[in-house]
């Protein structure tokens, strides 16, 4: 039997079929986790925010007309749900650790360094991580999220431009100049040390 595309399960959740919902669910559910917590830089808000993007998904899926993948509609509304939780105030006090909270490898952000490579290379993976997630700390929010989309999610170009609600052109200009930021702090932390 042939598995149903993504697109296929929303036109089915737009009819509340219960089961492509739980589908989409396990499909996009730890994917959404980590563009959530990669822009909001927190376990729990990323958590309820990706359930709330769930949540809208089962309410809103008729309003899903094919005109793009469904994975660039879902995401633009996980980012701006994101958007509007960060705007609420809710974030002002929480930073944006990429590298995942505490030392758990279940959790999503960058990998932890392998200790079959000794203490010193894992010792200098954390290192490298914790720089990364610094410097990604002080790009701006479309920045970030552009980078982190097309870096840890594949998307092109334009299916960011969908998800950030702006032209190609701008999202390319953010993902250049995101880039280009890293490079110069990663960079500078680098001389530093």
């Amino acid at each position: 039997m042939k598995e149903l595309t993504d697109e296929e399960l929303c036109a089915s959740v737009a009819r509340h079929d219960h089961e492509a919902f739980e589908l989409l669910v396990q499909r996009h559910q730890a994917r959404a986790y980590r563009i959530a917590y990669s822009v909001l830089g927190n376990e729990a808000d990323a958590r309820d925010v990706s359930q709330d993007a769930f949540v809208r998904l089962y309410e809103s899926a008729s309003r899903f007309d094919g005109r793009s993948r469904f994975s660039t509609w879902f995401y633009r509304v996980l980012v701006n749900l994101c958007i509007d939780h960060k705007r609420r105030g809710k974030w002002w006090s929480r930073l944006l650790p990429l590298a995942g909270p505490g030392d758990d490898p279940e959790e999503p952000g960058i990998d932890p360094p392998s200790e079959q490579a000794g203490p010193d290379m894992a010792a200098i993976g954390r290192q490298a991580a914790g720089n990364l997630a610094a410097a990604l700390k002080r790009l701006s929010s479309n920045q970030r999220t552009a980078v982190l989309l097309q870096v840890q999610e594949g998307l092109s170009s334009r299916e960011i431009a969908q998800v950030l609600n702006c032209s190609e052109n701008t999202a390319r200009v953010h993902i250049h100049r995101g880039l280009a930021t890293l490079k110069k702090l990663l960079k500078e932390t680098a001389q530093d040390e």
